[in-house]
């Protein structure tokens, strides 16, 4: 069955299985994710998570991998045992691959061998610039905060918003097309002539599940994050209006505008913590720049053209 979801993609969820899937792993730098898996005894490693052969995951390992994780998406994996077991499985099939190939000296090839040294300049070279390049504790000061806040004024405006509510019919298969777009007109007439029951009829009869455990509400959102179909019809509802039906490439809707929100600028205290680390972000990078060309300045730089040019022919 087709989303039932008003808003466009998959969602932050499934945005994370796939981030777990391509790239949460202990480290995530090039070389860690090359360095051979150890075989380690039971008694010695401890009570493995999984195993898959000689390889397995023991609890510090899988903990690691959570504990490099923002605190959203780590909660959000803890919630979320198919995607942990799928992060398991990927782990475990790279840690089986990496055994068959330092098992043919796969590590020991030249080109191995050159892209690792490569990898390592860079994290060596990316750690100590970090270490050069730190901002001072009580940087920005009050006062540069809202100097930056009130420069980009223009910047902070947040659209208009919508509370939209649904009840959502699926088609699951071409035939069906009629029988449900016929159900979903009568549903709609039934909450046009009653709009305080949409909330009973979504509850009843919405195949969206987790909207209509809430009366079909969807919550607070732009325009832009919902799926075109629904954002035209959306756009010309008033609020507490029940619209026609809709129809998209998952189904039919019947929508009904619960609220709306003028476009408004952002106070400071709503940016405050995202402007911060802007600014700190900035200032680190500038550190850093002044670093380099600081080092380009303690000697004298040449270039020998022609050997250059032996390089461009």
């Amino acid at each position: 069955m087709k989303k039932p979801t008003l808003m466009v993609g998959a969602g932050a969820l499934a945005l994370l299985v796939v981030a777990v899937g391509l790239s949460l792993r202990p480290g995530s730098d090039p070389v860690a994710a090359q360095q051979p898996a150890p075989v380690l005894s039971a008694a010695a490693a401890g009570p493995a998570v999984a195993r898959l052969g000689n390889q397995q995951i023991d609890l510090p390992e899988l903990k690691s991998v959570l504990a490099s994780l923002p605190t959203e998406s780590r909660e959000q994996l803890r919630g979320n045992r198919g995607a942990l077991e799928s992060w398991i499985r990927s782990r475990l099939a790279q840690k089986a691959v990496l055994e068959q190939a330092d098992a043919q000296g796969w590590r020991q090839r030249p080109e191995v061998e050159q892209q690792t040294r490569a990898a390592t300049e860079q994290i060596v070279f990316r750690d100590y610039m970090l270490s050069v390049s730190q901002v001072p504790a009580d940087y920005p000061s009050a006062a540069e905060l809202q100097q930056a806040y009130d420069s980009g004024k223009a910047q902070w405006v947040t659209p208009p918003l919508y509370r939209v509510s649904q009840i959502f019919l699926a088609v699951n298969d071409p035939q069906s097309v009629d029988a449900v777009r016929r159900q979903a007109q009568e549903l709609s007439r039934r909450a046009q002539a009653a709009p305080a029951d949409f909330a009973g009829l979504a509850t009843q009869f919405s195949q969206d599940t987790d909207s209509a455990a809430r009366g079909g509400d969807s919550g607070m959102q732009p325009l832009q994050q919902l799926v075109p179909e629904v954002r035209n019809a959306v756009s010309r509802l008033k609020v507490g209006a029940v619209s026609d039906v809709v129809q998209s490439a998952a189904g039919f809707h019947v929508l009904k505008l619960t609220g709306q929100q003028p476009a408004r600028t952002a106070t400071l205290d709503e940016l405050r913590e995202r402007l911060t680390q802007a600014l700190r972000t900035q200032r680190q990078e500038q550190i850093a720049k002044a670093y380099l060309e600081g080092m380009l300045n303690t000697a004298t730089l040449s270039i020998d053209g022609a050997e250059l040019n032996k390089v461009l022919e």
